[in-house]
């Protein structure tokens, strides 16, 4: 028997796009194209049309937050702490665009007099150094959930979450594709952005079997980035080519040795590396969190948004 009620509110991209019709545009075309990403098609009108109605809901869920941060004090009858900033959470495969989305909600939710304070942190900084990973024997397993240091991962964001003034994430260099010595630090902002493969994966159990906690526990929002698999092993593909003509000519690239690739063999090495290590992560870990998502932004074969889903409150 079909299901008359469902609990996500669905809806096409030209419906979406009227919810913020009179909303007026921040970012200029230089802006845009400093956000995209390898291969992406986004534009003005893809920012208009999916991105500005988001920011929009975002920006009502964090003035709720703090109207529910004034009633609780209230409640209490005790002036209570500065608010914690709202954390909101960003997931997707590779390729699939999800650092993008995040770079742009950054820029777009940070024009907002509410909340211009915004800072994004990605999850490539928690990546286990190269040299652990390859004691582990995890170097090949790089993006699976046990390649990253989730127990400081989970403190980086409970510290988030708990009001700690500044806190500090490791940063990671796509160039050497590893670890560096930097840091970013956190210093309470409005809003932090938590981008990565595998920011809502559940909880894992402790040894003694009690549940533990999750990441996402901490999230006040969270978007995952979908699309076709078979669309993303193509975008894949053509970003390894990019590269191989742009970033790992670089000599001091950690994968400078793709650069002398032909056509054809750099298309052989991306696939076998896509259905060998990425898809394997996809299929396994990262498209099995969708369904914990608040809101999922589908995406056409061309990267544009076919429709949004977002659950209901």
């Amino acid at each position: 028997m079909a299901r008359d009620h469902t609990p996500y509110v669905e809806l096409e991209r030209s419906a979406w796009a009227d919810l913020a019709d009179d909303v007026p545009q921040p970012l200029s075309e230089d802006d845009i194209t400093r956000l995209r990403g390898l291969g992406e098609e986004l534009d003005i009108e893809e920012v208009r049309q999916v991105y500005l109605p988001l920011t929009e809901l975002i920006s009502l869920r964090v003035r709720a937050a703090t109207e529910l941060w004034r009633a609780t004090e209230q409640f209490l009858r005790e002036p209570q702490p500065q608010r914690t900033p709202f954390v909101i959470g960003i997931a997707g495969s590779v390729a699939v665009g999800k650092s993008t989305t995040a770079r742009l909600l950054r820029e777009l939710l940070s024009h907002s007099a509410d909340h211009p304070r915004v800072q994004l942190v990605t999850t490539d900084g928690f990546l286990w150094p190269n040299a652990e990973l390859e004691r582990r024997g995890l170097l090949d397993r790089k993006g699976f959930p046990e390649s990253y240091d989730r127990k400081s991962l989970l403190r980086f964001v409970v510290d988030v979450k708990s009001g700690v003034e500044s806190v500090h994430a490791p940063v990671y260099s796509h160039l050497t594709y590893d670890r560096t010595e930097d840091s970013v630090v956190v210093d309470r902002p409005d809003i932090v952005i938590v981008e990565g493969l595998n920011v809502l994966a559940p909880a894992k159990d402790r040894g003694d079997g009690s549940p533990g906690l999750a990441v996402s526990d901490y999230f006040d929002f969270s978007v995952y980035v979908d699309a076709s698999s078979k669309d993303i092993r193509r975008w894949y593909v053509e970003r390894f080519l990019t590269l191989r003509r742009t970033a790992f000519a670089d000599p001091a690239s950690y994968f400078h040795r793709y650069s002398a690739l032909t056509d054809v063999e750099a298309v052989e090495r991306a696939q076998q590396l896509w259905d060998s290590i990425n898809w394997p992560n996809l299929r396994e870990n990262i498209q099995t969190t969708r369904g914990r998502a608040d809101l999922v932004l589908r995406k056409d074969p061309d990267h544009s948004v076919k429709w949004i889903r977002f659950r209901k409150m």
